[in-house]
């Protein structure tokens, strides 16, 4: 029950870092060659050789939204940030009121919301299917059900949000397309969900893995994805991240 409504000791220090950094405090993380208090810099989910989709989002060739949900805000906007085409990502919460949009609050899983970006993306750059690609490749295991990585609870959930039918068009389609292939070892379980309010996260949260490379929780589950997105995706992928 305590794992239901409270934070375990695992989470605590994901969620009382940012806002002791935010403060100032000091909380004692060093960084020692490649680890970062004891973890390998480079252990983290496995990333995935995804094909491109068959089915492409018509679009015009204006700046362009997207939302997406895969756990942490922090890595996911972190992926996206090193994006060609992208303009500007941002980090929120999807899917509740606005009365329980705060970090703590979403934090406890009762509030319907989940932790997602908002993508500000150049169409002639970088299509919405690319974005999908890339989300489904390095960014997040669409097999896990409320969960990622070491965050569980439906704030954690894996979701794609269209903002328009060709979005969901294209995203349906993908999703089946990565069914068919049968690629995953488990099945995905990434919902598309209707578009709510998307509310913006606190400020401490935004450009989090710029602002905090050295943070136990960037190092251990988070850099290696832009790790993978530069390997896997070098026609997309650039060194300086785009910031808020």
């Amino acid at each position: 029950m305590a794992d239901q409504i409270g934070f375990s000791l695992k989470k605590m220090s994901r969620h009382v870092a940012p806002m002791l950094l935010a403060s100032g405090a000091v909380f004692g993380v060093m960084a020692i060659g490649p680890q970062v208090m004891g973890v390998p810099a480079m252990a983290a989910e496995k990333a995935y050789n995804l094909p491109s989709a068959k089915v492409l989002a018509k679009e015009p060739q204006k700046l362009r939204v997207a939302i997406f949900a895969g756990g942490c805000f922090w890595g996911v906007e972190g992926v996206f940030s090193h994006v060609k085409g992208v303009r500007s990502v941002q980090s929120g919460y999807h899917g509740g009121n606005k009365d329980d949009a705060t970090y703590y609050k979403v934090a406890y899983g009762v509030t319907q919301h989940a932790e997602a970006v908002r993508v500000v993306y150049d169409p002639k750059q970088v299509r919405y299917t690319d974005l999908l690609q890339i989300f489904f490749s390095v960014t997040t295991d669409p097999t896990q059900l409320n969960r990622q990585g070491p965050d569980t609870g439906p704030q954690y959930r894996n979701a794609i949000v269209p903002l328009n039918t060709e979005q969901a068009k294209a995203a349906r389609a993908y999703i089946a397309q990565l069914k068919k292939a049968k690629i995953f070892e488990r099945p995905i379980v990434t919902k598309i969900e209707a578009y709510k309010t998307f509310h913006l996260a606190e400020g401490y949260h935004q450009d989090f893995m710029f602002k905090n490379p050295v943070h136990p929780y960037i190092v251990r589950w988070d850099r290696v994805k832009v790790a993978n997105l530069k390997a896997m995706f070098p026609q997309f992928y650039r060194r300086q991240p785009v910031r808020n």
